[in-house]
């Protein structure tokens, strides 16, 4: 019985102290951090997208079928570069025949011009004449006869002049009305090439040759690549502060490993009803090379101005226990749950803590597992040294 006894007594002991060091009734491994106060940058997240500030659409203003296209996707224009024609079908005839009675017309002024030199000289004549015999019939030289026919060849002549000034205006007023319509066909010869507005790149090719268009209808869209900015989201709960001109960080999805910085452009006016989320425009302070692709999502942190000095903890530190939001606070030898309210953080993790907690209050930041009201804990330090509670 004594040597059973001396048995038991050992595995007992030792039961219990694998129990307290490293079993259920273990202390718990926990790190600290005293509560500080300080000032903070928060820093706000959102989603969005790459999009062009300038973004064109590229289309004949009458309906008809499409002769070429010049230009691909991928491609790089200039401003004034055609990129595409319509078919002009029997346009270019047009123009050749409304030329030649351009040139009939020209003909017109210049036959009007020498009709009316002659019937000026005519009348310039006849009116010598009948001043002539006019003055003859005064002397009784010639019958009045005589001079009122030579008056009367004056008027026919004077009127033979009104006629061919008149066909020279005639002529010219035809001429001009040719040539403007003329100037219409070369204008609707114009129309039918698509022409590029500004330098940019080829996004979109919406046709191909033998396809019929309407008037108005998208060929080729394009953009200009250096006004990229990304169309993002916020939470309106926490974009109280936002504003144009604060920096960003930009992370593009296809490149995950790298920060672009950028500043916010502007605030949209209006915001989304159905996700309660504010619009910013952000643009990149210099645009990544090679140039992202439109329409890819990326990831944006606004630093928003500094706010006043209040307690501060690691977000890590704050729990959820029975509904409440809170830290566990170290007072004397035990474990004390506060119930906090809190602020905004800052990109390190540091949260603002409005209400519950006081500068150089003790908090635990991590524990290795569960803790309640009266569980054992042993502090670890940055010298890794244990303190037991």
């Amino acid at each position: 019985m004594l040597r059973l006894f001396a048995v038991l007594v050992p595995l007992l002991l030792l039961f219990f102290y694998v129990a307290l060091r490293s079993g259920p009734l273990a202390p718990v491994p926990v790190t600290v951090v005293m509560v500080e106060t300080k000032q903070i940058r928060p820093v706000l997240f959102g989603i969005g997208t790459l999009e062009a500030k300038y973004a064109y659409r590229i289309g004949s203003v009458t309906s008809g079928r499409i002769k070429l296209i010049k230009v691909d996707v991928g491609d790089v224009v200039h401003a004034g570069q055609v990129v595409g024609e319509i078919d002009p079908v029997d346009l270019d005839e047009r123009m050749s025949a409304q030329l030649s009675v351009i040139k009939r017309a020209e003909a017109l002024i210049r036959s009007a011009q020498a009709q009316f030199r002659d019937a000026n000289a005519r009348k310039t004549f006849a009116t010598g004449q009948a001043k002539r015999y006019g003055l003859l019939q005064s002397a009784r030289a010639v019958s009045a006869e005589s001079a009122e026919a030579k008056h009367q060849e004056a008027e026919i002549a004077r009127a033979s002049a009104s006629s061919a000034e008149a066909g020279v205006h005639a002529a010219r007023q035809e001429f001009a009305s040719l040539k403007a319509e003329y100037q219409g066909l070369v204008k609707q010869r114009h129309n039918l090439l698509l022409l590029a507005p500004v330098d940019g790149l080829v996004t979109a090719r919406n046709a191909e040759p033998g396809n019929t268009v309407l008037a108005g209808q998208t060929v080729i869209e394009m953009i200009n690549p250096r006004s990229l900015w990304i169309d993002v989201r916020f939470d309106q709960l926490q974009s109280a502060d936002l504003k144009a001109a604060l920096p960003a960080r930009i992370t593009l999805r296809s490149r995950p490993g790298h920060i672009f910085s950028g500043l916010v452009e502007r605030l949209e006016p209006l915001a989304d009803r159905i996700t309660e989320e504010l619009l910013a425009k952000v643009v990149f302070s210099v645009l990544p090379e090679p140039l992202p692709p439109v329409g890819e999502l990326c990831e944006v942190t606004v630093s928003l101005p500094p706010l006043q000095a209040l307690p501060v903890v690691p977000n890590a530190s704050v729990h959820r226990v029975d509904g409440r939001l809170g830290v566990w606070i170290i007072e004397g030898s035990g474990l004390r749950f506060a119930e906090v309210r809190t602020g905004m953080a800052d990109r390190d993790g540091n949260l603002q803590i409005l209400r519950g907690l006081q500068a150089g209050a003790r908090v635990v930041v991590y524990s290795k597992s569960a803790l309640h009201a009266g569980s054992r804990i042993t502090i670890l330090n940055s010298n890794r040294k244990e303190l037991t509670l």
